[in-house]
């Protein structure tokens, strides 16, 4: 298993595949897999700054597709959790706070280690899927452009080689 990892690793990481990888990685890393996109998205735009444009679009989606991804796998979890519990679930502080905002709730999908497991809430409540999926998408695209512009052009000396 971790030489085809390895191969399928080596193979993403050439240039040719430059976006696709970044896709790749932007929606492994909106599951809740704890791995990071925005080096991915910095490092192929550091090595062709034409494609911050394309990057941050194909990033932005394919994270948001792994969000879409794990509000579905909330919604199928509540859903094997209401069958196998016959008692009303325990309301928490957190549930409460994303009933009450409901969808633009998931704008804040993009911070890092409540974001994924907001997604998966939102799909837990059964909050409508498509407002949720808008919001994730707003909220990861602009954390993307922040970050790529902040290390492109904000701090250019500290990355270079």
């Amino acid at each position: 298993m971790e030489i085809w990892i390895e191969s399928l690793l080596a193979a993403l990481a050439l240039p040719k595949f430059g976006l696709s990888t970044v896709f790749v990685v932007s929606l492994i890393s909106a599951t809740l897999l704890p791995l990071g996109s925005e080096p991915a998205v910095f490092g192929l735009v550091k090595l062709d700054p034409a494609l911050f444009w394309p990057a941050v679009g194909v990033a932005t989606a394919g994270n948001t597709i792994g969000g879409a991804i794990t509000w579905w796998m909330g919604f199928g979890a509540e859903k094997a959790y209401e069958q196998m519990h016959d008692g009303p679930v325990a309301e928490h502080r957190a549930l409460r706070l994303l009933r009450r905002f409901g969808p633009p709730a998931c704008l804040l999908s993009w911070l890092p280690v409540v974001g994924d497991p907001l997604c998966a809430v939102a799909g837990w409540l059964r909050l409508p899927f498509w407002p949720c999926v808008f919001w994730m998408a707003v909220g990861k695209f602009g954390r993307y452009l922040v970050m790529t512009a902040a290390l492109l052009w904000v701090f250019p000396g500290q990355f270079t080689p």
